[in-house]
């Protein structure tokens, strides 16, 4: 478990994430991170969980008209 604290920045507030969870969430400067919602609290993530959901819609999409996707793309 690592431990944070909440620290002013500029007008707002924010956290600092030591070296050792940016290596495990392989992140960098400048990276957007996301805070999801679940039934335990809050996770926080480099994966932005709308994406996931646009890709599988994507795929279902790509499944479905497959024949016409190939022939398009001829």
């Amino acid at each position: 478990m690592l431990k944070v604290k909440v620290t002013a920045v500029g007008n707002s507030m924010g956290i600092l994430l030591p070296k050792e969870a940016l290596g495990k969430l392989n992140a960098e400067r400048g990276d957007t991170l996301y805070l999801v919602e679940g039934p335990e609290g809050y996770t926080l993530t480099v994966y932005d969980p709308e994406f996931e959901e646009q890709v599988t819609a994507a795929r279902g999409i790509m499944k479905r008209y497959k024949n016409a996707l190939k022939e398009l793309a001829k």
